[in-house]
């Protein structure tokens, strides 16, 4: 009987291990887009930890999409609170209306002709289906970040993410970059930022 009693409890031991292995290595049990790398539209791979301590706006974008003209506005966001170590980083995606064709380098050269784009621009991916982008994984799992997962539902979705990489917002792609909506969740985070940075001297 003990014999029975130990095998099983080592059986349930080794499913346990085989369970956090698996979901570990799915990005399942990560806390911070911090924990993600991706490729930017050079082709060069970013470790997202290099963003700590900045608040991020996240966004997938299109080139022809009726939203399109929103990176206008994510560069003027980006050029107004820069200084105050946020920034706007964009993913380019296909996955609606086919509305991103283009290469990386045709993305990259619509993007800085057309809206002078500056903001830092990842390589094209997949935000959703069985391709989808780990990142993308993350942010859209409801375990993982309760009322601010969920599909995304078009091009310029939108995810706030807090000084350590958490996702403290998120925002639709009716919500333009410089709406009060957007807006005053950026200069909230900032500012809880700032004063825990002048709490902990």
């Amino acid at each position: 009987m003990k014999k029975l009693l130990f095998m099983f409890a080592a059986a349930v031991l080794i499913a346990g291990y085989v369970f956090y292995d698996v979901s570990t290595s799915s990005g399942f049990n990560k806390r911070s887009v911090h924990e993600f790398t991706a490729m930017d539209i050079d082709g060069k791979d970013v470790s997202l930890k290099s963003y700590s301590g900045d608040i991020l706006l996240i966004v997938n974008t299109a080139s022809q999409c009726g939203y399109t003209p929103q990176y206008e506005g994510l560069q003027k966001i980006y050029d107004r609170f820069k200084d105050k170590n946020f920034k706007v980083i964009g993913f380019p995606t296909n996955n609606f209306g086919g509305q991103e064709p283009g290469s990386n380098e045709e993305i990259k050269d619509f993007c800085t002709t057309k809206y002078k784009v500056t903001f830092p621009m990842f390589a094209k991916i997949s935000v959703k289906g069985e391709d989808q982008h780990p990142l993308y994984k993350f942010l859209t799992d409801k375990e993982q970040n309760g009322e601010f997962g969920g599909d995304i539902t078009w091009n310029f979705n939108k995810f706030l993410a807090n000084e350590k990489g958490e996702i403290v917002a998120r925002f639709t792609s009716k919500d333009t970059p410089e709406s009060e909506t957007v807006v005053n969740a950026i200069e909230k985070y900032i500012a809880e930022r700032d004063a825990a940075k002048d709490k902990a001297k």
